[in-house]
């Protein structure tokens, strides 16, 4: 394949639409998240991740399980676990069956805080594909994105 090679090209703006697309979902729900409750779109996503955890077999997330599931670095998740335990949203305590691993819940301030939040992500998320589906470059993907049926 050359520079110039037709399927290179249209993988190019594929992935050029897609990242244009994300990012303009991505500000919008940043920017309604932190007028309405001060949270990032990193914040919220973390919250949202933790609060699914249960203490049954296999209910509590590892770290990497965390920044993968947040699509962060692992240091970047430690740093946002740290800010988030700051505000009294998160708290961290020693694995009781290995004590080098730590966990992390949601305290009860930051799962009302995402309760709180979850309607003007899930509205804000509704508004940026509406805007992005008058977009002829956008729309196949808007329209993909609400067709899936992947679980969270």
């Amino acid at each position: 394949m050359t520079a110039t090679d037709p399927a290179l090209t249209a993988l190019t703006q594929g992935w050029c639409a897609l990242s244009l697309l994300h990012g303009r979902i991505e500000a919008h729900i940043e920017r309604a998240l932190q007028a309405g409750h001060g949270l990032s779109v990193r914040e919220y996503s973390l919250l949202n991740v933790l609060s699914r955890q249960h203490d049954g077999e296999g209910g509590h997330l590892q770290m990497k399980q965390v920044a993968d599931a947040v699509v962060l670095s692992q240091s970047a998740t430690t740093r946002l676990v740290t800010r988030l335990e700051d505000r009294g949203l998160l708290e961290r305590y020693l694995c009781p069956t290995d004590r080098r691993g730590i966990y992390t819940n949601v305290t009860e301030a930051g799962l009302k805080l995402l309760e709180e939040a979850r309607p003007t992500n899930d509205a804000a998320l509704r508004e940026a594909l509406d805007e992005a589906a008058e977009n002829p470059e956008l729309a196949p993907l808007v329209r993909v994105v609400e067709s899936s049926n992947v679980p969270a």
